[in-house]
């Protein structure tokens, strides 16, 4: 193995080579104020239908969606974190993550959380603060069913999860992403 390829696999919590202490742990902060929403993450779905409008910020890795980099993040060798606005109304469409599982926490408002495994369903209704973890292989969505935004913290339970497919007969099934 190269010097190079063992530099690329150095687990993203060690200390870079020649960095101080301080640099170190400031490479691993994500202050608020330095983040943006981005409204395109997901942009391919709400051009397909506006319901599917909601904007990620992206504070670990750059998660589920797509996104195939996003400077901006703390790197992470395990998991990915980002809040997620859904704004009255709005849905995050069935979908499944077959590699990972994925954590909802609502911070605020209230969310309906659909799962959905050969054939069986459940659902619930999420409020300030309640969190669910979903299995891989278990599909899922969400919908706000409150009166104002929603905003959701979202968990990937991989570096870099694959990105997550839709239920065959659902129409964003057949919509290729830019």
């Amino acid at each position: 193995m190269s010097d190079a390829t063992e530099a690329t696999q150095r687990p993203s919590w060690e200390r870079p080579e020649g960095a101080s202490f301080a640099q170190w742990m400031e490479s691993r902060v994500a202050s608020f104020a330095s983040r943006r929403y981005d409204w395109n993450a997901l942009k391919f779905q709400a051009d397909y239908d506006p319901k599917y409008r909601r904007a990620q910020m992206r504070y670990v890795g750059t998660g589920g969606t797509g996104v195939s980099s996003d400077m901006n993040t703390v790197p992470s060798e395990h998991f990915t974190f980002s809040t997620m606005i859904i704004p009255a109304g709005h849905e995050g469409p069935m979908h499944i993550h077959t590699d990972v599982e994925e954590i909802f926490f609502v911070m605020r408002g209230k969310v309906k959380i659909m799962c959905e495994k050969d054939g069986e369903t459940w659902e619930m209704i999420a409020g300030d603060r309640d969190l669910i973890s979903i299995p891989p292989g278990v599909y899922r969505g969400e919908v706000n069913v409150g009166d104002e935004d929603a905003l959701m913290c979202v968990m990937l339970g991989a570096k870099k999860p694959i990105t997550p497919t839709y239920p065959p007969d659902h129409p964003l099934a057949s919509i290729k992403r830019d």
